[in-house]
């Protein structure tokens, strides 16, 4: 059962440091994550590779890299967001993904650039979880929910700034910018402080960031599965719908060119929006579970409409849907704030953060089911499937989670029956 784990401990700010850093972080966290779908076809092209199913081979061979990256580094930060701390995890990661994007710049094989996908995957894994833990950690509950919208909807702009940056300077160029911006914010460390439950459950004799306790407790498990099973319908619609967008135009009869880049930036502007409305819906319905379910309903009805509701349009229409879908799977801060409130200081930085990038690597499997159900349903079929499924699944998660808006979070996980 859950214990408290001390007296209550200072809070901060809406518009702290601390939530100001976590959101610059979330920014270039997101430049640097979604920059590959952004550039997917540029770089490879210049690396050699431009037959079109190549290039769609290769470039889901490097996406699986870096969310498998992805997989490992959840696991890595999350532990040590739970024994070390929030913050040494926040600029830890930043560190890693800022100079592996450094590298990625001056990649000249699909080896070198696959591996240093893999290695800038375990970085980007660490930022948000930590980030979002630290937030909610230290703003009074009453906030918590716009205190993590902020950090959200600042981040996902990130994708935009992303694309005009590779649109206009070139791939290579776009990965150094991104390292840069990394490495500048490290110097934002001045001002930012550890959480204080964090250091009251750092001074229990607890233990703290056993990842393997989440599993050898049936009520605990459930709960964590759960977590994970609410953020698939997003990267489902990021990974698959819109990182092959070009790919489903040319399917759909679409009367235009459609690039992987402006599907992202219409994605992704769609998303700040969405992160916005779904956190504020949270605050005014006091509850994260309505609020997650509502959107759940709408990005359901996005994915059929960009199924089967745009065939030979024009690309301004499928640029338009691409930018309400986003809208639809704008509540990925939601998600990771009912991680994080699901469980205790003891686990916390554990959940919030391998929950979001098991999300993410989600991708990992999505993409071979995907790619096995296309022979005999075609792309739309197979990605209609595919969206369904998720969304179902992430539906029922949602209802059979306890409700968490105004949670206390002063207290540690122990046993449960």
């Amino acid at each position: 059962m859950p214990a408290s784990a001390s007296a209550s401990p200072k809070t901060t700010g809406l518009f702290s440091a601390i939530v100001i850093v976590a959101s610059l972080g979330y920014f270039v966290d997101i430049y640097d994550l979604i920059l590959f779908s952004i550039v997917r076809v540029d770089s490879l092209n210049e690396l050699g590779i431009t037959a079109k199913d190549a290039v769609t081979n290769q470039g889901l061979y490097l996406i699986n890299m870096q969310m498998g990256g992805m997989l490992l580094g959840g696991v890595l930060w999350g532990i040590l967001g739970d024994k070390r701390g929030r913050l040494s995890v926040l600029f830890g990661s930043i560190l890693l993904y800022s100079l592996a994007n450094l590298a990625n710049g001056f990649v000249q094989t699909i080896d070198q650039y696959a591996w240093l996908r893999l290695i800038a995957g375990i970085g980007l894994a660490g930022e948000l979880g930590a980030g979002i833990t630290l937030v909610a950690e230290t703003l009074p509950k009453e906030k918590r929910g716009y205190g993590t919208m902020i950090v959200a909807t600042v981040g996902v702009s990130g994708a935009m700034l992303a694309y005009w940056v590779g649109a206009r300077f070139g791939w290579r160029n776009a990965y150094i910018v991104g390292g840069g911006l990394g490495l500048a914010l490290l110097a934002l460390r001045v001002g930012v402080y550890e959480s204080g439950m964090f250091e009251q459950t750092k001074k229990s004799d607890v233990e703290r960031g056993n990842f393997l306790t989440l599993f050898t407790n049936r009520r605990r498990l459930a709960r964590y599965a759960k977590c994970l099973l609410i953020g698939v319908p997003l990267w489902f619609v990021v990974g698959i719908l819109i990182t092959l967008a070009p790919e489903f135009s040319t399917e759909m009869g679409i009367t235009g060119p459609v690039t992987a880049g402006l599907g992202v930036f219409w994605c992704y502007f769609g998303l700040v929006f969405g992160d916005f409305a779904s956190g504020t819906l949270s605050q005014v319905l006091r509850s994260r579970n309505r609020a997650l379910q509502l959107f759940l309903v709408f990005c359901g009805v996005m994915v059929g409409v960009y199924l089967f509701a745009v065939h030979r349009a024009s690309p301004t229409v499928f640029y338009a849907v691409c930018f309400v879908l986003g809208i639809s799977v704008g509540f990925w801060a939601l998600f990771v704030t009912v991680a994080a409130e699901q469980f205790g200081t003891n686990l916390r930085a554990t959940v919030a953060t391998t929950a979001p990038n098991f999300a993410r690597g989600s991708v990992v499997l999505l993409v071979p089911l995907f790619q096995a159900l296309r022979g005999p349903l075609g792309l739309i079929g197979s990605a209609a499937l595919l969206g369904a499924g998720s969304l179902l699944i992430a539906f029922w998660a949602v209802s059979s989670l306890p409700e968490s808006f105004g949670k206390d979070l002063d207290y540690v996980e122990q046993d449960e029956a």
